[in-house]
């Protein structure tokens, strides 16, 4: 089993950290978030029916980790938000930060598309990350994501639309600006 583990962990580790790098957005996390994956691997990996390739689990078990962290920061969200006087504090929490350093994008159009890319809703987010950064066929990313390859392809679709319509809705406000 070690050494299973350790080549699953040499081969993959780099694709599921940028995975969820780009889920979470934060390398601290990502880097955490790994850990939880191959926790999980160690302790299900007698389960794997090879029914799918091993990155298509592994990428399954990753996207499964990212939604149960934002589950517990939206349920620690709403009892801090709950328990707070909004009225009296809100102006101390203006989200003024910026991309993690670690993405050093030069481009402004791709980080305007990386700005917009955090609009989208997670599943349309996953389809677009598995798609076009991991660059991932459309039939693993059905497998990864437990989906039929016609949801694959209708939420990429609407992923698209939804980005291109988030880059047009927010550039031309950045150009108003300008002017």
């Amino acid at each position: 089993m070690k050494e299973v583990f350790q080549e699953l962990y040499h081969k993959y580790h780099h694709d599921v950290f940028q995975f969820l790098f780009y889920m979470v957005k934060d390398r601290s996390l990502a880097e955490d978030l790994v850990q939880e994956v191959y926790v999980k691997v160690l302790k299900s990996y007698d389960k794997f029916k090879g029914e799918s390739t091993e990155k298509t689990w592994l990428f399954s078990i990753a996207r499964h980790v990212a939604i149960d962290h934002f589950r517990k920061q939206k349920r620690k969200r709403k009892r801090i938000a709950d328990s707070f006087d909004w009225q009296e504090n809100g102006d101390m929490f203006r989200d003024e930060g910026k991309l993690p350093d670690e993405i050093t994008i030069q481009n402004e159009d791709v980080k305007h598309m990386y700005n917009c890319l955090n609009k989208c809703t997670i599943d349309q987010q996953s389809v677009l990350i598995l798609r076009y950064i991991q660059s991932l066929s459309i039939q693993e990313t059905a497998d990864i994501l437990d989906w039929s390859v016609s949801k694959v392809k209708t939420t990429q679709h609407r992923a698209m639309k939804a980005l291109k319509d988030f880059m047009l809705e927010n550039g031309e406000g950045m150009e108003s600006e300008a002017k």
